[in-house]
């Protein structure tokens, strides 16, 4: 089963990437609509403005994808950064395309007097070849975040990540099942090789000074 590729459309007057599906595929994400696990017709990752406060994000996507003609169920995820800036990578069939937003990192165990919100946003979309367990598409999602942590850290970005970061994890909802999906199972680590190639391209692309060559 192969992956979509990602088409950008304008809506809102907003770029916006859209993934999708002939048929729907298994998901996990942590998108603010089709989040959690379930099967899943789209994927959009549209941007925003840096002082976006709409008071139902998920609602307003479905305004998007209706506005895009979208029907069924999706995920959809949002940014500060122009997703005409989306990167992808690809590794032993699985494809990641990320969006890198690091303008306010935040370390993951901060104190609790660390601030509470700032814009930036990493974007992660990312498409398995073949179907995952659910066990194995949460540990696909742990993943994501540990090769993320990775690339920022080479980069020298004082943080694992940012407070809206959002991922996907799409796989095919047939055939048999991979158990795992950590960094050392065979979709894992493939998945966190993509993702890690592509936060690394994406950190060049929106700020050279996170180049960590």
């Amino acid at each position: 089963m192969t992956a979509p590729n990602p088409v950008l459309h304008t809506v809102q007057d907003r770029p916006v990437l859209v993934w999708q599906c002939a048929r729907p595929w298994l998901a996990i994400s942590s998108a603010p609509r089709g989040g959690g696990i379930g099967l899943r017709d789209w994927v959009l990752n549209a941007t925003v403005q840096t002082d976006y406060d709409h008071p139902d994000p998920a609602a307003h996507v479905g305004e998007m994808a209706a506005g895009l003609g979208l029907s069924g169920e999706g995920v959809g995820l949002l940014t500060a950064v122009d997703v005409r800036h989306e990167v992808t990578a690809t590794d032993g069939g699985v494809r990641a395309s990320v969006t890198t937003g690091a303008n306010a990192p935040i370390w993951a165990a901060a104190p609790a007097e660390a601030r509470a919100w700032a814009p930036g946003t990493i974007n992660a979309v990312c498409w398995s070849p073949v179907r995952l367990s659910e066990a194995a598409l949460v540990n696909a999602v742990a993943t994501v975040a540990e090769a993320k942590a990775q690339a920022l850290g080479e980069a020298g970005i004082p943080g694992t990540g940012t407070v809206t970061d959002a991922t996907a994890v799409l796989c095919p909802a047939d055939g048999a099942a991979e158990a795992y999906g950590g960094p050392r199972s065979r979709v894992g680590a493939a998945l966190a090789r993509a993702v890690h190639a592509a936060v690394t391209a994406g950190l060049r692309v929106e700020n050279p000074r996170h180049d960590p060559r």
